[in-house]
């Protein structure tokens, strides 16, 4: 089945406008889905291609994300699926919402790209938004074999429930962090702070504006799209109300989610 056109939130998604689905009674976006699926996966099905005979080869892995939402795992090279990528870095990665309950009726996301590896700038940045979301990685991260991969997203296929089989471009799923140098310099500081000094608001993020279960909820990364939140090996995602650019505009929609949590 193509992409359903009738889905609003998508069709909005090409020309860069950003809209969410707060809870369940709210119109179906594919977009929205799909984000959250990559964002709040731990881990992940990886397919490569071994380089003698074309075949393809399946492993699990860990993954995170950048701020753009592009997937983001951490390999060894002594790992087959490493060194079928450097010699083919095509890929697909396959991402499910890991509930309880019949596989197959949870939503899944299958995104194909090239897995490439993370420029020495942005290694630092990577680094503690992977050690964030999986912090048994430190024990290992800084291993001389492993290194940080990217996916350079080309497109994504959904599969969320009957008649929600759905295509999407990449400019569908990440999101255009080129006017938000700010906030990202600020995401460290941010999260920090939020989780030192608020954690009563962050714990109010989670249970009255996205139903998860009582307890101590902590946020691994946020972007100009949303949050990300954890409580043990628990993960939520919390989409902003519109987009966030800078510092300020950060700062201003953390307070207004505080205070329609504690009303809620």
């Amino acid at each position: 089945m193509n992409r359903d056109r009738s889905d609003r939130d998508d069709d909005r998604a090409a020309d860069g406008s950003d809209t969410h689905d707060h809870d369940e009674s709210a119109e179906f976006s594919a977009r929205t889905t799909a984000r959250r699926l990559i964002r709040c996966a731990q881990t992940a099905s990886l397919a490569t291609l071994e380089p003698k005979t074309g075949a393809p080869f399946a492993s699990l892995v860990t993954i995170a994300t950048q701020a753009s939402g592009a997937p983001v795992l951490l390999l060894s090279d002594l790992a087959v699926h490493t060194r079928n990528i450097k010699a083919d870095p095509r890929v697909s990665l396959l991402v499910d919402e890991g509930e309880a309950g019949n596989p197959l009726a949870r939503a899944r996301l299958s995104v194909v790209g090239r897995l490439e590896p993370v420029a020495e700038r942005d290694t630092g940045t990577v680094r503690r938004r992977f050690l964030a979301k999986h912090p048994d990685a430190a024990v290992y991260c800084d291993f001389a074999d492993f290194g940080f991969y990217s996916l350079a997203l080309d497109r994504a296929h959904l599969v969320a429930g009957f008649g929600r089989i759905i295509d999407l471009a990449a400019t569908e799923i990440l999101i255009d962090c080129s006017e938000c140098g700010e906030l990202l310099a600020a995401e460290a500081g941010a999260v920090e702070h939020m989780n030192a000094d608020h954690a009563d608001a962050v714990a109010l993020y989670a249970t009255r504006l996205i139903g998860a279960p009582p307890g101590a909820w902590y946020i691994t990364g946020l972007d100009p799209d949303g949050l990300d939140l954890r409580l043990d090996d628990a993960t939520r995602r919390l989409p902003f109300p519109e987009k966030v650019r800078g510092a300020g505009g950060l700062r201003a929609v953390l307070k207004r989610l505080a205070d329609q949590a504690r009303s809620a």
